[in-house]
């Protein structure tokens, strides 16, 4: 099911047969160093994933993850994502490693926000990344969100420098 779309870039439901996709777009040298919890070292790890992915989108309390795919050739290229952290939500993003620089992650992330936001009756999104990430921290600012944190902090479960980034609804 589309949710939101851009001129080049439909945002949709995952659907069972996106596994291979994700599996594979999840091994990059990116992903593994700052998302790990995100690599889906077997096919079977991604189809559980997705699985459990699609059985979120009737309900309210997150993880909502969808697939971006391009227009051009419906090859699915990463996921744009809106996930609970206690009481408020985070926005998460991967394209995969050989569609990077290109613009993608930035079109998915303005395309789907809003749309997000409206339909959750939020008025505040988070951002947080790895100080050293300076691609996901470009992407948030080309968004439109502030920097509100940098120092130390828990990321994945460790005591690392991150960027907290927050988005405010106008």
């Amino acid at each position: 099911m589309l949710f939101a779309e851009t001129e080049r870039l439909a945002i949709s439901e995952m659907t069972p047969d996106m596994a291979e996709a994700v599996h594979l777009n999840s091994l990059d040298a990116d992903n593994r160093r700052f998302v790990p919890d995100e690599v889906f070292e077997t096919l079977q790890d991604a189809q559980e994933t997705v699985d459990f992915l699609i059985s979120r989108y009737g309900g309210e309390e997150g993880p909502f993850v969808y697939a971006v795919l391009r227009k051009e050739d419906g090859k699915n290229i990463g996921y744009v994502q809106l996930t609970p952290i206690g009481n408020e939500w985070e926005i998460g993003y991967h394209i995969a490693k050989a569609y990077t620089r290109q613009g993608y992650a930035a079109e998915a992330v303005r395309a789907f926000l809003p749309v997000m936001m409206e339909k959750m009756g939020l008025q505040t999104v988070w951002g947080i990344c790895l100080a050293e990430n300076l691609a996901s921290r470009r992407v948030m600012e080309k968004c439109g969100f502030v920097k509100h944190y940098e120092g130390p902090g828990t990321y994945q479960g460790e005591e690392k420098d991150i960027c907290r980034y927050r988005y405010q609804k106008s």
